[in-house]
């Protein structure tokens, strides 16, 4: 929890004081009331002393000035809120590495419909855009919030050729940095790529780059050790070559930019983690006030020891 107007929290220092006085007020009270009056004469003369329940409504007075002293600082805390408006890019990998079949049926093929689930899950709020990439990145949607188009250019996505991962994330934050950063919606980038980049700029730098801008690059790592692909040789026939992931590149990636790296070896597991996607890039973390919450139970606490200074010392204070 934090406070917008900390200073106002030295008045609780006056809350010892004000105890230190009270209590030797009621010192005092005590040692008047024996220089004045015998031992057996004070039971006659007060029959119904409150004794202890006075310093109960006193308690509740100092408990309520000690919360009203907190809410005056205005405090605030992290919530969770909805997301109004925010942009993704699904940033996918379609070099030829994603035709393996490590990730029945193939690594692409797993991309393309946990995308679709993922736009199943995904706010309405949330516009999403597409941009496939080989050596070469490829816009095929601008964020946008027609599903259907988004859907369309999954299905036509086509494995083949190498993989330039720093240049598409630089295409994908031209994209969505390209107004004020005043006016701009938040925004955040899902990479899906088994990790190995062959060509293009330095990917780190990019994801640095996306950090300073608050772009958020969160990816996941498709593929398993076993994975190959099948390419011609040249002599008119083809040869298998080994299609290694490269989760810890891409883990690089997502910690420069302050996003989160996730790993998928299955099918099944990759819509698993666009479940969770969906639901945590449809809400942020925000600060909150909560003044009114201790303003109310100050009060709260104010009546109480009204209530009972009344009905036990018939009086208010």
């Amino acid at each position: 929890m934090s406070f917008a107007a900390p200073l106002v929290l030295l008045g609780l220092l006056l809350v010892p004081a004000l105890i230190y006085a009270y209590l030797r007020l009621q010192r005092r009270r005590t040692a008047a009331v024996a220089a004045f009056t015998s031992a057996r004469l004070a039971t006659s003369a007060m029959p119904r002393r409150p004794g202890f329940r006075r310093h109960v409504a006193m308690a509740a007075f100092g408990l309520a000035l000690l919360v009203l002293i907190v809410a005056a600082a205005r405090p605030q805390a992290k919530v969770s809120a909805p997301v109004k408006r925010s942009s993704v890019m699904l940033l996918i990998d379609t070099s030829g590495s994603m035709a393996s079949t490590d990730v029945a049926p193939t690594r692409l093929d797993a991309v393309r419909s946990a995308a679709n689930r993922f736009l199943d899950r995904v706010p309405s709020q949330v516009s999403v855009g597409l941009m496939a990439f080989t050596k070469t990145p490829t816009v095929t949607v601008a964020p946008t919030s027609d599903r259907e188009t988004l859907r369309s250019d999954l299905a036509h996505l086509r494995p083949g050729g190498g993989t330039a991962i720093g240049t598409a994330l630089q295409s994908t934050l031209r994209i969505l940095t390209g107004m004020p950063a005043a006016k701009r919606p938040p925004a955040a980038i899902v990479l899906l790529s088994d990790g190995t980049s062959d060509a293009g700029i330095d990917q780190l730098t990019q994801a640095r780059e996306a950090g300073r801008v608050h772009v958020p690059i969160y990816t996941v790592s498709l593929g398993t050790t076993s994975g190959t692909i099948t390419v011609p040789n040249g002599h008119g026939g083809t040869a298998v070559h080994q299609a290694t992931p490269d989760p810890q590149a891409l883990a690089q990636i997502a910690q420069a930019s302050g996003g989160h790296a996730y790993t998928a070896a299955s099918a099944g597991n990759l819509s698993a983690v666009y479940d969770h996607l969906g639901v945590q890039l449809g809400r942020r973390t925000v600060k909150q006030e909560i003044t009114a919450s201790f303003a109310g139970v100050g009060l709260a606490l104010l009546l109480v020891g009204c209530a009972l200074t009344l009905r036990w010392l018939r009086r208010l204070i």
